[in-house]
């Protein structure tokens, strides 16, 4: 096979796509051995700075790649996977390594006997897994980053300063650092839209059900989603088409049929209907604003025909019930962990689990009523129209010298709109703003029509340069701020109520400051559940209630 004929240096193999690669290995221009021997060379020579591994596997990788080379030379091609270097984020089980989830509570464990679904469909395609990436605690957390986890934060390599969005911090560091070509991440909350939106990469939140969640670590049951974070829509279109589909281990997994995603990938936005969210409130970045507005008209440019439509409900609204969902399942998740292990965790995860401790069953409940509610009415809205354009993050990536800043990255933001409704949403580059940081918007479509939403997506980074420009790493990473740890002001009476509210449920051993947070999560958790609409009908059910299986 041809050593890199027509692939310039090897230097420039790590910032190939997916697609480039694999027409390259496909028409034995590049070998498979090549490349994830530059991969290992560039984890080398920037991932201490980047900190995008927790686990590299050389041997297994080369490996791989020797007989992915061997396979394709006798004419056993599997497609454009074959041969292709990507990671993995370290909630997703492989059989025979451990998993971490970036905790404490989960090192030295025995290997895994299983692994996910979706890895073994992109492996059975050819794609060589290079290593486990990083991740916030268990894909989890406050939105705070503490630097008090097993391994070094990892880092964004348009700024070695800034955070790399979470959870998925690893898969967002590593695709956008030339350290693997594309990652593997999972969205809860926005969990691969968010790092795609900081490192400037294209994040796909598939259909709820679309990819299988067999064997990948949960953080909220009925929010989780499996999917991928990748450089350019084409290759979001090729990772997708290996990865989707029914499987029987995941409960709830889809039978939707699965298509051909870059069949019409190229057919451009003439006609399309394109209805554009602008009004999410005063927090969006003035950049993001604009570059929000210069999308649609692109895409207006392009043929597209946009329409100017809103949310059916507060984004407020969406929060508060994708806060409570989220809190509540978590803590069921962890809860033996919490009540006896909790000096293991990082506060992060810790102070979200406190949260989940204090959610009553009647908000949880209401929670669930509302987003059925909210999942019909942002259904009809979808339906209107054949896509929609609007925000994902507000904000560039914060700085971690700035940990006060770091917060709003995750929580302004309408990413977590459509983990409640389940429709399939993609986190686009829309651009730099005058620092040099990307810039993002979502594009959104109706239930397994993913098709429609890449090739949206498609058209307008067609039209754009934004895929040419790729980072250049500082030498060195500057150190972090901590965060403030001062406890919570709070009154006596709401520590008392906190200590009796512990003691009743099993939480012991709780330091001042440790009950000064659950006195002030005591309230922001009622908030939250308080500022959930009531259903006026008894009728209307919860969004999961259980139904009996066809099969």
């Amino acid at each position: 096979m041809a050593q890199g004929e027509g692939t310039g240096s090897m230097s420039a193999l790590h910032h190939l796509s997916v697609a480039e690669a694999g027409r390259l290995i496909g028409a034995r221009k590049l070998s498979p051995v090549e490349l994830v021997a530059a991969m290992l060379d560039r984890i080398e020579a920037v991932d201490g700075r980047l900190n995008s591994y927790v686990l590299v596997l050389a041997e297994r990788a080369m490996r791989a790649a020797r007989a992915a080379e061997a396979e394709i030379m006798a004419g056993g091609w599997r497609g454009p996977l074959h041969g292709i270097p990507f990671g993995i984020k370290d909630n997703y089980h492989v059989a025979g390594l451990p998993t971490t989830g970036g905790s404490r509570l989960m090192q030295g464990g025995a290997p895994e006997a299983e692994t996910a679904t979706i890895v073994a469909r992109l492996e059975q395609a050819g794609a060589i897994l290079m290593g486990k990436l990083n991740t916030w605690e268990y894909g989890t957390g406050d939105g705070q980053v503490y630097h008090d986890l097993p391994y070094p934060v990892a880092r964004n390599p348009w700024d070695l300063a800034r955070f790399t969005g979470g959870s998925s911090t690893g898969a967002g560091a590593s695709v956008a650092g030339g350290t693997a070509l594309f990652a593997l991440g999972s969205d809860t909350g926005g969990s691969i839209r968010l790092p795609a939106a900081a490192c400037g990469l294209q994040g796909l939140k598939p259909t709820f059900g679309r990819n299988s969640r067999a064997a990948c670590l949960p953080n909220c049951w009925s929010l989780d989603h499996t999917g991928a974070l990748t450089w350019t829509v084409e290759d979001q279109a090729i990772v997708l088409g290996a990865t989707a589909g029914h499987d029987h281990r995941d409960p709830s997994s889809a039978t939707a049929p699965v298509g051909d995603y870059r069949k019409g990938l190229h057919e451009g936005v003439r006609g399309l209907v394109i209805g554009i969210v602008r009004d999410l409130g005063d927090d969006l970045d003035p950049a993001m604003r604009e570059a929000l507005a210069e999308a649609g008209a692109q895409l207006a440019e392009a043929g597209a025909i946009l329409r100017e439509v809103a949310l059916p409900a507060p984004l407020a609204t969406y929060q508060a019930v994708a806060w409570t969902i989220n809190w509540a399942e978590s803590f069921s998740i962890h809860e033996q962990d919490f009540l006896a292990r909790r000096a293991l965790m990082g506060r992060a995860l810790r102070t979200k689990m406190t949260a989940g401790f204090c959610v009553r069953a009647v908000d949880y409940l209401a929670a669930l009523r509302e987003r059925r509610r909210l999942a019909l009415a942002t259904d009809a809205l979808v339906r209107s129209v054949d896509a929609l354009l609007l925000p994902g993050a507000f904000h560039v990536a914060p700085s971690l010298r700035e940990p006060g800043t770091v917060p709003a990255f995750t929580r302004d933001t309408a990413c977590s709109v459509f983990n409640l409704t389940g429709h399939p949403a993609l986190s686009l580059c829309t651009g730099f703003d005058a620092g040099g940081l990307p810039l993002n918007a979502q594009i959104v479509g109706r239930y397994f029509d993913e098709a429609t939403v890449l090739r949206v997506a498609q058209a307008y980074e067609a039209a754009t340069p934004w895929r040419a420009r790729k980072p250049d790493l500082a030498p060195h990473a500057p150190e972090p701020t901590m965060p403030d740890s001062t406890p919570p002001s709070v009154t006596p009476e709401q520590l008392a109520d906190a200590e009796r509210y512990a003691t009743r449920y099993g939480l012991s051993a709780l330091s001042r400051a440790e009950v000064a947070e659950l006195a002030a999560l005591l309230d922001r958790t009622a908030a939250a559940g308080l500022a959930i609409p009531r259903q006026s009908s008894k009728e209307d059910e919860p969004a999961h209630v259980f139904r009996v299986p066809l099969r």
